[in-house]
């Protein structure tokens, strides 16, 4: 979160009360689409097993060019397939499946086709947050179980830890309570399709419904698919007034509720970025010359 200057973190977090999201495995991704196969982690697999790994917090482009490359299809076979197999979304995706691609490992079996693994990753995040308790959390949060996934995916990107994840989940909540703008730096770059830590006043200027600062609200869809630790910092997010946050430097995530204390903070990490863009420059010279 920048805030004008501001830059901001990367997390994950639970509650209390944690919510139960249980079940890591890997899917058997070859069977007819249905109900996905959840295989525990522990079985073993053939090891000439061809998987394909869906890390926590790629966006859905990133799965899809993973699942052509995987199977050897065409660039572009597995978005054109999203969006032609009617995949089992909610409502309010509108058919776009951002956050619906669960992150797993996925063996491939020898019939695996873009289709079947995209509904298999699709099935699985259901299983995953279409449990009661999920739906009881998020009705806590006086929020929908798709808008609990978006939060999700803003912390699983603006966030490095269990613990920041929390803290990033509250202060969107803070921000939506007291009518404030989410100004998230992770939602300009997805928009952007890049990620970096460096966000100008231009790009906080730019005409999209993912730029968190020109408007109120979440965005329209996640923008990453987040795993389990995400969705329970997004249920389950500790108490604090933060309203601000910055990622001076790696590790070193702060959060505060007072303005001019995260004004401080934002112009140390920008000295801290400057410093190291000049490092950089200084070896990159060192290393033509």
């Amino acid at each position: 979160m920048r805030n004008d200057s501001a830059h901001q973190g990367r997390i994950r977090l639970t509650r209390r009360g944690k919510v139960a999201l249980g079940i890591t495995g890997a899917l058997l991704a070859g069977a007819a689409a249905g109900v996905p196969v959840l295989l525990d982690r522990q079985q073993q697999q053939p090891s000439q097993a061809k998987t394909l790994l869906v890390p926590e917090g790629w966006r859905t482009s990133q799965v899809y060019d993973a699942i052509d490359k995987a199977l050897e299809a065409a660039p572009g076979t597995a978005r054109k397939s999203a969006h032609t197999i009617g995949l089992k979304l909610p409502g309010e995706a509108a058919g776009n499946p951002e956050g619906y691609l669960f992150p797993a490992t996925y063996p491939i079996g020898e019939d695996a086709t873009p289709a079947s693994l995209l509904a298999y990753m699709v099935d699985t995040a259901n299983r995953r947050f279409g449990g009661q308790q999920v739906k009881s959390a998020a009705e806590d949060k006086a929020v929908s179980v798709y808008q609990a996934v978006t939060i999700a995916s803003i912390a699983q990107a603006e966030a490095e830890t269990k613990q920041d994840m929390g803290k990033v989940a509250r202060v969107v909540y803070n921000r939506m309570n007291l009518g404030m703008p989410l100004q998230m730096d992770s939602t300009i770059n997805y928009a952007m399709n890049r990620s970096t830590v460096d966000t100008s006043t231009a790009d906080t200027r730019i005409s999209s419904p993912y730029n968190t600062y020109a408007r109120m609200g979440l965005p329209p869809t996640p923008i990453a698919n987040p795993g389990d630790d995400a969705l329970a910092a997004a249920l389950n997010p500790p108490q604090g007034d933060w309203l601000y946050f910055v990622t001076v430097r790696p590790g070193d995530t702060r959060f505060t509720a007072d303005y001019a204390e995260h004004q401080r903070n934002v112009e140390e990490f920008n000295a801290a970025r400057q410093a190291e863009k000049q490092a950089q420059a200084k070896n990159g010279s060192a290393s033509v010359s």
